[in-house]
């Protein structure tokens, strides 16, 4: 459980940097992150961590793909955890 728990802390905090990142970069108009890159990194479980940095950096807020599609993705993770942990048999 416990490496499951550095996977999650790290990949959430790689979804808030990567936010910030390319925030910065659409400032200075420099390459930017893909988009597939951002959305990727969200549905391999850092959802929360893309989610917190989307809204602290104002980035991609105004993009349906990302005000609707990370939530969606953390609520389908969420419910996957919710049926690993109180549904499956043990």
């Amino acid at each position: 459980m416990k490496p499951f728990l550095i996977y999650l802390f790290l990949i959430n905090a790689i979804g808030f940097l990567l936010m910030l990142i390319d925030k910065r970069k659409a400032k200075k108009k420099k390459w930017r992150i893909p988009e597939a890159t951002l959305m990727g990194v969200a549905a391999l479980g850092g959802s929360i961590g893309s989610l917190f940095g989307m809204y602290a950096f104002r980035h991609k807020t105004l993009h349906k793909k990302f005000t609707v599609g990370i939530p969606v993705i953390l609520i389908v993770q969420l419910a996957i955890a919710f049926a690993i942990v109180c549904i499956l048999p043990k």
